[in-house]
């Protein structure tokens, strides 16, 4: 028994498509102008905010380039499609940002003892149009109805945030004589950079492993399974992720109908697990009924491996 959710282009994914492909040429356009400005104004705190748009620039890049492949049909050679290029994609993030954020550090730590007052007019500059870009890719994104959307609209939203910090930065070196301002603030957004990577790496690793993307769920499934009168226990019940969004489950169930069981009991059976896993959303679901008199199949293997 096998379930699979076709996906088909729509006027939605298009407007998606174009959200996501704006926020991308603005965030890399502002990146490219953050490493000169950030080289020019002498500040380390302006190179921070660049590695983390950077790493920006890489998520919605990676979620518009998934966002055209995932209308692709899966086939003989991708047969659950392309949707786990996404934590290829997350995996080469985490590493560019973290061997970014190091170079940062290196930079940064050294200032702490022989601070360097920045160009702060250049800083002053710079935090203005960073709120600024920042700002509108969030308003634009704002209006995505789609998980990836919305998680990228959080990380605009946290470069606005940054940027107002460099602004206010930027507004005190203008009045006192403060140099190690600057790298104490790289230092800080290169920090919480590297926490959320840290936490992301280990995320895509749990994803990549095939570990149960929530334990809940798997909770709460086993739970509307075994409400289904028909059904006596479950087994091999498998949940993971293709993307962190789509969920794969697999599972043996145990019929007790006896000598009952004819073709229309089966239906009827296969029916009320249809409805019973509907709410979930799965991408896929393949079930395997075994009546209460059968040896399992994959037992019977395991068993026959494990003598040889």
């Amino acid at each position: 028994m096998h379930h699979h959710q076709h996906h088909h282009p729509s006027l939605h994914q298009d407007d998606s498509d174009n959200r996501l492909a704006l926020a991308f040429f603005l965030n890399v356009s502002f990146t490219i102008i953050e490493f000169i400005g950030g080289w020019l104004t002498n500040s380390t705190a302006i190179m921070a905010d660049a590695v983390h748009d950077l790493g920006d620039s890489l998520s919605i890049g990676s979620a518009w380039l998934l966002n055209r492949l995932g209308r692709k049909s899966a086939n003989h050679e991708f047969t659950y499609g392309y949707r786990r290029l996404s934590l290829f994609g997350a995996l080469i993030n985490s590493l560019v940002l973290v061997g970014g954020s190091l170079w940062v550090l290196s930079e940064a730590i050294p200032r702490l003892a022989n601070p360097v007052m920045p160009l702060t007019e250049g800083m002053l500059v710079l935090a203005v149009l960073g709120v600024a870009v920042n700002g509108f890719a969030a308003y634009r994104l704002s209006k995505g109805k789609s998980l990836n959307e919305k998680v990228l609209n959080w990380h605009l939203l946290e470069d606005v945030l940054g940027w107002v910090a460099v602004l206010i930065v930027a507004i005190i070196l203008q009045f006192v004589d403060w140099p190690i301002l600057d790298p104490l603030l790289s230092i800080g957004f290169t920090l919480f950079i590297l926490i959320n990577v840290l936490r992301n790496l280990t995320a895509t690793a749990r994803l990549f492993l095939q570990a149960v993307p929530d334990k809940a769920l798997q909770q709460k499934i086993e739970r509307t399974l075994l409400d289904i009168d028909a059904l006596q226990s479950i087994h091999h019940l498998h949940l993971w992720s293709l993307d962190g969004e789509h969920h794969v489950l697999t599972a043996h169930l145990v019929t007790d109908v006896g000598s009952d069981f004819n073709a229309t009991v089966y239906a009827g059976i296969k029916q009320r697990i249809a409805n019973a896993l509907a709410p979930f959303d799965l991408a896929h679901t393949t079930i395997e009924l075994e009546l209460t008199q059968e040896n399992c199949r994959d037992e019977r293997q395991l068993y026959e491996n494990q003598e040889e």
